[in-house]
């Protein structure tokens, strides 16, 4: 009888060892996914932190290009202005000058 409560007893002491042992294998576990996803989080908000630093570079150049050729449609159309002006204000005065004299 003995021997019987002592294998018992034996074999509770494994059962609570090997719980203990599944208890401790969980709580690693639990704390290696909350790590892993904190750096997956970490991982995932770099990269986007990268695209949002390209898309803006990328969003500048464009707008830079933009502004440049838009520049230069109105210097062209300034000369362009110019020119005619240089070519025709001595007409365009006697004209006003002639249609004030008439009217």
């Amino acid at each position: 009888m003995e021997e019987m409560i002592k294998r018992i007893i034996d074999m509770d002491k494994k059962a609570r060892e090997i719980t203990d042992a599944a208890q401790e294998e969980k709580l690693r576990s639990e704390q290696e996914i909350a790590q892993r996803a904190t750096q997956l989080r970490e991982e995932y908000l770099n990269r986007a932190r990268r695209r949002i630093q390209i898309n803006a570079e990328t969003e500048k150049a464009l707008a830079e290009q933009k502004w440049e050729r838009r520049k230069q449609k109105y210097a062209r159309q300034k000369a362009d202005l110019e020119k005619t002006y240089e070519a025709k204000h001595q007409e365009w005065v006697n004209q006003i000058v002639k249609n004030i004299l008439e009217g």
